[in-house]
């Protein structure tokens, strides 16, 4: 017996039964994959450097657009279920769009976090390259200092303009290693200091005190230095305002920043814990985009299915077996629906 005659030899709850029993099974292996990296996320947050911040606008979009379209299906099902199956026509490809749309702004909820520097794999704090610790800048003659995220110039906050001209400036130094006749503009306007020295460019190389040379390692630190202002980046990778854009935790008791320093319980940050800090990467993030990553994969593939059932929603075929394909379908994406605001929820009140 072929296997089309023995599809045919099924009975329609028969086919129901085995449809939606395989559509449990893999229901119940997502939840058990996500399970596992929620409990990962709250052993992890426990244990070391943890970033809190907030959530990008564009997932709150993406979250009412996946309600609504969950919202429709099921409307929608019903109504053809009573007789009127050309509602089909329109509700299966309506839900298909929404769920691009979900896909879509979570990409830019990506774009945003990116922006704000909660990157995949990022440190949290600057240290190599840090601002101050080698090199320093005047701008006007008058010394910038570091606060945070921001640029300071006589006690006053600059603009984000001024920010993005000094990073342009910045710019010219980020590959100065493997520059062999470097030449550098702007100088009349801002002069760097290299441990409180001028530092002055002579015939491709760089000085301090005139005929002192800077050597490889200190081009090197340059380099690093650059990068963080071309990026507009002060003490932290994260962007915004320490303590309300964005929080640090320790074994989950918020730490302190104030003058440049991070504070625990009080007491200025120990040198060990200090080197830790310095040294870890930003789990919090990762497993942000980790476990929002593989929702967004599911959410994917299942558009696919759902592109297909918009194309045979024109052709009556989804009206087999009182319209299970779209219903097995309707039951997954309900579900994914239902994920994604558990996630949601668990990373807002957990992260």
């Amino acid at each position: 017996m072929s296997q089309t005659e023995y599809d045919k030899e099924l009975t329609p709850e028969i086919r129901e039964k085995m449809r939606k029993n395989l559509i449990y099974v893999g229901i119940f292996s997502i939840m058990m994959l996500f399970a596992g990296l929620s409990s990962g996320y709250i052993v992890s947050a426990g244990d070391t450097f943890w970033v809190k911040y907030d959530f990008p606008p564009a997932f709150y979009i993406s979250t009412a657009l996946i309600i609504l379209s969950s919202i429709i299906l099921f409307i929608g099902i019903k109504i053809a279920q009573r007789g009127n199956a050309n509602i089909l026509k329109t509700i299966v490809p309506l839900t298909f769009i929404l769920g691009v749309g979900f896909a879509y702004f979570q990409w830019q909820g990506y774009s945003q976090l990116n922006e704000n520097g909660s990157a995949l794999s990022s440190k949290i704090t600057v240290s190599e390259g840090r601002y101050g610790d080698y090199y320093e800048l005047e701008v006007d003659g008058k010394y910038m200092e570091v606060d945070g995220s921001d640029y300071l110039i006589a006690g006053k906050v600059i603009s984000e303009k001024q920010k993005k001209e000094i990073g342009l400036f910045a710019k010219q130094f980020e590959a100065i290693t493997k520059a062999k006749n470097p030449k550098i503009a702007n100088l009349d306007k801002y002069t760097l200091r290299y441990k409180s020295q001028e530092v002055k460019l002579k015939d491709g190389k760089f000085y301090v005190q005139d005929s002192i040379e800077l050597k490889p390692v200190d081009l090197i630190r340059l380099e690093q230095f650059s990068w963080h202002l071309r990026d507009g980046r002060g003490d932290f990778f994260h962007k915004g305002k320490f303590g309300k854009d964005f929080k640090i935790f320790y074994k989950k008791q918020e730490l302190q920043y104030k003058d440049r320093t991070l504070y625990l319980k009080g007491n200025p940050l120990s040198a060990p814990l200090q080197l830790r800090l310095d040294g870890d990467s930003d789990t919090s993030s990762a497993y942000l985009y980790l476990m929002t990553a593989l929702h967004l994969l599911h959410i994917i593939v299942t558009l696919f299915f759902m592109f297909r059932a918009s194309i045979h929603s024109f052709s009556g075929k989804l009206a087999i077996d009182n319209f299970l394909p779209i219903r097995t379908l309707a039951i997954f994406w309900h579900f994914l629906g239902v994920l994604w605001i558990y996630l949601l929820l668990f990373l807002l009140f957990i992260h």
